[in-house]
C-alpha cells in the first residue's frame, strides 16, 4: 500500500490559523502558538503513522484525536488522511456539526 498525505480542509486550516492568531494576540507572545503548532505537527505525523489508533466518532467515518482543548477530526481513505476540523473544544458543538457536515 502506497503512503497516505496529509490534506487540511480548508475550513480546518483557517480554524487552526484562527486559533494560532488569537493566542498570540492574547498572550502577546507567539510562544504558546508555536508550542501548540509543535504539537500538532507531531499529532499528525502520528496520524499518518496509525491512521486508526484515534476513536471513531459519531459523525459517520470521522475519527478525533484529542490534544487537550483541542480536537482533529479527520477521516481516513486508501490514498489520504483528510483533516476536516481543527476544533477548539470550548465551542458550541453544533458548530462543530455544521462544520463536519460541509465537508
Amino acid at each position: 500500500m502506497a503512503k497516505r498525505n496529509i490534506i487540511w480542509t480548508r475550513t480546518a486550516d483557517l480554524q487552526f490559523v484562527g486559533i494560532l492568531e488569537y493566542w498570540v494576540k492574547r498572550n502577546k507572545s507567539a510562544s504558546y502558538s508555536k508550542k501548540l503548532l509543535k504539537l500538532v505537527s507531531t499529532r499528525t505525523h502520528q496520524i499518518l503513522e496509525k491512521p486508526f489508533i484515534y476513536r471513531s466518532t459519531n459523525f459517520k467515518d470521522f475519527r478525533v484525536s484529542v490534544l487537550g482543548n483541542f480536537s482533529i477530526y479527520y477521516r481516513v481513505n486508501d490514498e489520504q488522511i483528510i483533516i476536516a476540523a481543527f476544533w477548539d473544544n470550548r465551542q458550541d458543538p453544533k458548530k462543530l456539526l455544521k462544520a463536519l457536515l460541509n465537508v
